[in-house]
């Protein structure tokens, strides 16, 4: 009979622990067979991954990897959390966009799942007139209310403190945010708004209304023109300080002050950075606060990316979107706006806003998501991250306020050439499909029927960008789209498969992904004569090209083949162009439908 110690369940007492060098060991074994000759750490760098801001994920992370403590769930730092309990009674605040009044879509969101409303009011949005309309049926005094009305915030706010004394809400039941944002505005529209009726509607709020915010510091615009993670992060602290400034220069007290203020951030499919980049803002704003004087943690209004949403299999965007509402809710948001899977193509259907509201409940209500506070707590890897991205965000705040803060960094053109520059290196790894579009540059469906659906309202613009990761890719789909239109036949190339199924099956699935990429369809039964193409591509083994690339090469051009190209490397006559993993793939499909001439 065997009797267990004291302390527990030695499951693996008899095998000794395992030390990172073994495992370094052992990792460069497995790079030894893919032909790379590296060792010790640098084996453990081949396997890292590099992110934006300079930082780096690693495969293996351990006790080693240190952080700063990131405290209590509710307490500074609030890297854990703004809250003790953290979601565990109710989860987070639901909260639905609306930029027109679709017919019982207001009603319909609270009744169903939502817990507040985003109203897009005046310009992009709901006729400021409407308002009343708008909220007809809406219960005040229990749903919150958030407005988004850009230039027009001040009538906006000033028309729904009036419909609230009309309904007889009272003052101290109000919840929501003007959403007044002057910076964000000028950042959407190179507009600059004069700050003193901002902090009228603080002050008001302040004095009367304890439950209604009158600021919103939206970083959206700075995510939406390509910025990464830090940069986000930077340009929101940076312009939470500068509204701290302004409204204590106003005469609100520190904590008046700090309390008018919501933070918005995207949240995105890579669900890790995401969780970081929430911990690390509640964290750089707690350093704030702590210098300021101002108590209390920072509150997160979280919206899935439309950066990353697509429009072309715009179903997939169902679970890019779930990813990120995943994220948000473990990364601590107070409340997460889940954009529908059509938003990329006009205003949504009822059928699109019922999965977006959906998406939360099922992760609130079924997968009991918040009842564990800071989940991902605790975990070296998040852990470490949050800290590294938390000091890369830091540092971009610093750089903002080294050069006059958040308006003259936007009024010089300083802002706009940081993103910018971001967003150039990252369209360089989208081109190359090292960062690969699910339905866009990779698994295209060409005989996908389109959705369809009504234009959305011009959202204002003149400012910043606005990027899409399927932009690059989307042109060259229109160029297929069109050509499509005016011959009744998408442009082809022939995918010519050399030797057995064993030998040729990678590369040409390979092919065939990246050319419907751009629209342009693969063709792999018959003869190149039949094809109705007028380019091929060789696809096969290395040892097959070898022997049989250039005859077939050859064959190909004899039969009237313009361009030749071969799946993967290695030099042959007659073989113009190779196409392999890594390679610029906007660049050839843009090559190849210019020569097809295909505009």
């Amino acid at each position: 009979m065997t009797v267990l110690p004291d302390d527990g369940l030695p499951l693996a007492a008899e095998f000794p622990d395992a030390t990172h060098e073994q495992w370094q060991r052992l990792v460069e074994g497995v790079l030894r067979k893919s032909g790379k000759e590296v060792s010790g750490a640098a084996a453990e760098d081949a396997l890292s991954t590099t992110l934006e801001d300079g930082l780096r994920t690693r495969p293996l992370y351990t006790a080693r990897d240190t952080a700063p403590d990131p405290g209590l769930p509710g307490f500074a730092p609030f890297i854990r959390g703004a809250r003790p309990e953290g979601g565990v009674a109710d989860g987070w605040g639901v909260r639905q966009r609306h930029t027109t009044l679709a017919d019982g879509a207001v009603l319909a969101d609270l009744e169903n799942g939502g817990t507040s409303l985003w109203l897009v009011l005046g310009e992009g949005g709901i006729p400021l007139a409407d308002l009343g309309r708008a909220l007809e049926g809406v219960y005040l005094d229990l749903a919150p209310i958030v407005l988004d009305a850009g230039r027009d915030t001040a009538e906006a706010a000033g028309a729904l403190l009036a419909l609230y004394a009309d309904k007889g809400v009272e003052p101290k039941a109000v919840r929501g945010n003007l959403g007044g944002d002057p910076l964000g505005y000028e950042a959407r529209t190179g507009a600059a708004q004069d700050f003193a009726p901002y902090a009228g509607l603080a002050a008001r709020c302040a004095e009367t209304y304890p439950g209604l915010r009158a600021l919103t510091v939206d970083a959206l615009p700075y995510h939406e023109a390509g910025g990464s993670a830090a940069q986000e992060l930077g340009a929101s602290l940076a312009t939470g300080v500068a509204y701290l400034r302004a409204l204590t220069e106003a005469g609100l007290s520190v904590e008046q002050a700090a309390g008018q203020l919501e933070f918005r951030y995207a949240a995105t499919a890579d669900q890790f950075l995401t969780i970081a980049k929430l911990r690390a803002a509640r964290r750089l704003w707690a350093r704030v606060a702590e210098v300021s004087g101002a108590p209390g943690a920072q509150t997160q209004h979280v919206v899935t990316s439309p950066v990353m949403m697509s429009r072309r299999d715009p179903w997939v965007n169902m679970l890019r979107t779930t990813i990120a509402t995943l994220a948000a809710g473990v990364g601590g948001a107070d409340s997460v706006t889940v954009l529908p899977f059509d938003h990329a193509l006009g205003l949504p259907d009822a059928f699109a806003r019922r999965i977006a509201r959906n998406t939360s409940t099922i992760l609130i209500e079924e997968s009991y998501l918040a009842r564990v506070i800071d989940p991902a707590g605790g975990s070296w890897y998040v852990e470490r991250l949050t800290a590294e991205l938390a000091e890369a965000g830091w540092e971009f705040f610093r750089t903002i306020e080294r050069d006059g803060g958040q308006a003259a960094v936007l009024r010089s053109g300083r802002l706009r050439t940081d993103l910018a520059t971001t967003w150039a290196e990252r369209s360089k790894k989208l081109a190359k499909r090292r960062e690969p579009i699910t339905g866009v540059s990779e698994f295209p469906l060409l005989a996908e029927k389109p959705v369809e659906r009504e234009p959305a309202p011009k959202a204002p613009s003149g400012g910043l960008p606005r990027v899409r990761r399927d932009e690059a890719f989307e042109e060259l789909r229109a160029r297929s789209d069109a050509h499509l239109a005016a011959t009744g036949a998408r442009p082809r190339i022939f995918l010519a498969t050399l030797g057995s199924a064993a030998e040729y099956t990678a590369r040409a699935s390979f092919a065939a992904n990246l050319f419907q990429a751009g629209g342009i369809e693969p063709v792999t039964e018959g003869t190149f004569e039949d094809s109705g193409a007028t380019e091929a591509v060789l696809c096969s083994s290395d040892a097959t090209y070898a022997e049989r690339a250039e005859e077939t090469a050859a064959a190909l051009r004899a039969a009237g083949a313009r361009q030749v190209f071969l799946a993967g490397r290695g030099e042959y006559a007659g073989v113009d162009r190779h196409v392999f993993a890594g390679c610029d793939a906007v660049d050839v499909l843009s090559a190849t439908l210019d020569r097809m001439g295909v505009s």
